[in-house]
């Protein structure tokens, strides 16, 4: 599986895109159960069809742009393959000493913020640390967990010893990166609407905030057609979350859906409909202390 990874790496990112449009449509008619979870989570979002029909290709597009991101050669950088909007709120936060949290939906191409964020505001020693969960199948394993160690970005599981891993970063004035809208495992996360219906949301981000006082900010990344690259998009997360309280991780995990609600409804056309988003979490042991 590295071996064909490798391969397709060298190939241009167009040509990866134009294949991934056919293996989502592809993915789409081969799947009866996939196809009636894309529909009912657009059904339940209120959008139109119309608006989010993109998103099936697109879904194609984000597997297949998998290996040029992740065996990309390390001296053969980003570039000018990626573009940023609001980068001066990341350069504030610097400036005041502060470790930043960066969250990013299911939205576009999320694997190329943390990369290209690498390259441009990491310093030696200060990588930005992503939260990643372990693949389930074993021939994949080795490829999640060596592809995304590259130079300036540090990958943590999704365990007790990831998440101190990222309070580390985060008090030394590093960056993290999390998908808020991953279902987390079971008491770790409490029930909040996302898109006019409950989902289990994780409480992850709002901890990690507490504990450190770090900024939160919102980032995703725009796919731009025919290969052309991506546009990476900050914003501040308004309003803040709320500081203590009894209700303090409800509000924060309400508060964070309606911020990825929001990035959402500005690309539809690229927000993974397929995705279980509202499914009961599973029990996992490995996280069931908590963080401290």
């Amino acid at each position: 599986m590295q071996t064909l990874f490798r391969f397709l790496s060298h190939w241009p990112l167009g040509l990866l895109h134009a294949i991934g449009f056919f293996l989502g449509w592809a993915t789409w008619w081969a799947s009866p159960t996939y196809r009636r979870r894309f529909r009912e989570n657009v059904a339940q979002s209120g959008l139109p069809w119309s608006a989010v029909r993109p998103a099936v290709g697109a879904a194609g597009k984000m597997v297949m742009e998998l290996p040029w991101l992740w065996f990309r050669p390390a001296d053969r950088p980003l570039g000018d393959k990626v573009r940023w909007l609001n980068s001066e709120l990341i350069e504030e936060a610097k400036r005041q000493g502060r470790g930043v949290i960066f969250l990013t939906p299911h939205l576009g191409c999320f694997e190329v913020t943390a990369q290209s964020y690498a390259e441009l505001f990491t310093e030696p020693g200060k990588p930005i640390t992503v939260l990643y969960r372990p693949a389930r199948k074993a021939a994949i394993r080795p490829i999640v967990e060596t592809a995304r160690r590259r130079p300036g970005l540090a990958a943590a599981p999704a365990s007790l010893a990831g998440v101190r891993q990222m309070i580390r970063a985060l008090r030394q004035g590093q960056a993290v990166g999390l998908l808020p809208d991953q279902v987390p495992p079971e008491g770790l996360g409490v029930w909040a609407p996302f898109l006019g219906r409950p989902a289990y949301t994780m409480t992850l981000a709002s901890r990690l905030a507490q504990q450190t006082g770090a900024a939160v900010l919102l980032v995703w990344g725009e796919r731009l057609p025919r290969g052309r690259g991506y546009v990476v998009r900050v914003d501040a997360l308004e309003p803040a979350l709320p500081e203590g309280g009894a209700d303090q991780a409800q509000s924060a995990a309400a508060l964070i859906n309606r911020a990825m609600e929001r990035l959402i409804l500005q690309c539809p056309e690229q927000y993974l409909w397929g995705y279980h988003r509202y499914k009961e979490p599973r029990h996992d042991t490995a996280l069931s202390g908590g963080a401290t």
